[in-house]
């Protein structure tokens, strides 16, 4: 799994870094919906003082970490979807304490940079509710979310992106080192549904092996793909059958890809029984496409060696 969380002053652009990873389709968790729900739950006007006084109510109360600890729950909800997570609006240095502490080396932080002058001129543009309305009130806003310890987290980051540019370069840059903690692996599973066959009992076939697996039926064709390979690793050990598994893994190898065949049947009660291409009531094809990772670490990563029925030596990530 990977934490991928953007911090920055006030209207340095990680909001739109959260929603170009949105749109690469990795969940996303806004710290800054936090508060303004809870702005909404006591009654109040969406503004940005009523926001900044929530927000500082809260850590008053709760830690300076109050928001942080709300977010976790979130974060760990939408890293089944894919395994990774973006986090926007880390305001100081116990919020990447917490995280850190959740999520150890998963947890990478990101300093959005960008100066003020810039910064409020976005402001003018957006015209958001709770956005300042001058130089002057970003200024102060910048004073109280430094007053959060931001400074530190920002010297913190592990890496920082430059905002000064045109949008287009700004996005190109996020695309870019998103892209490097993105799963390195995607799964394709295809199969025909007969007509005899029931549908959604076919697609739970798919997700049992494949549980964040998004699937689309066509013309009698089924078509699922993902990232996540949790799932199927797990049974694999369950089964004890790492062994089998490793072998027609090793067969299956077609270059950058792998593809092996399951037995439909047994797939819909969560067992995994390898099958001939050719199998009677089409088996699932599953194509493991091999991006930014060679084929023996994920051979090692789903089917170790074996000794006496027990891996010699895992492999924790791809």
């Amino acid at each position: 799994m990977k934490i991928i969380a953007f911090v920055g002053l006030p209207l340095s652009g990680k909001t739109t870094a959260s929603k170009i990873a949105e749109e690469m389709g990795i969940p996303v968790v806004v710290m800054g919906d936090v508060v303004r729900e809870e702005v909404r739950r006591r009654g109040l006007e969406l503004t940005d003082e009523n926001a900044g006084r929530v927000a500082s109510e809260l850590r008053e109360k709760e830690g300076m970490d109050a928001i942080a600890k709300r977010c976790v729950p979130l974060i760990r909800e939408k890293l089944g979807e894919k395994g990774i997570v973006v986090v926007d609006g880390i305001r100081g240095i116990a919020e990447v304490e917490r995280f850190r502490e959740e999520f150890g080396d998963d947890f990478v932080l990101i300093n959005v940079e960008a100066p003020i002058e810039v910064r409020f001129e976005r402001a003018l543009r957006r015209k958001r509710d709770d956005d300042v309305k001058t130089l002057e009130d970003l200024r102060r806003r910048d004073e109280r979310e430094l007053s959060w310890n931001m400074g530190e987290a920002i010297r913190l980051a592990d890496i920082t992106i430059e905002n000064v540019g045109d949008i287009e370069e700004f996005r190109e840059k996020v695309r870019e080192i998103i892209r490097h903690f993105v799963p390195r692996v995607e799964v394709e599973v295809e199969t025909d549904v007969h007509p005899t066959e029931d549908v959604e009992k076919v697609k739970k076939t798919v997700l049992n092996l494949f549980p964040d697996a998004s699937i689309e039926v066509e013309e009698g064709k089924l078509l699922a793909r993902t990232t996540n390979l949790s799932r199927f690793r797990e049974l694999l050990r369950m089964q004890r059958i790492l062994d089998t598994a490793r072998s027609e893994l090793i067969s299956g190898r077609r270059g950058k890809s792998v593809v092996v065949y399951l037995n439909k049947q047994t797939a819909y009660v969560s067992r995994i029984n390898f099958a001939e291409e050719d199998a009677i009531l089409s088996p699932l094809k599953v194509t493991f496409r091999l991006y930014d990772v060679d084929f023996e670490r994920f051979l090692d990563y789903l089917t170790p060696e074996t000794r006496d029925g027990r891996p010699v030596k895992e492999v924790d990530r791809l």
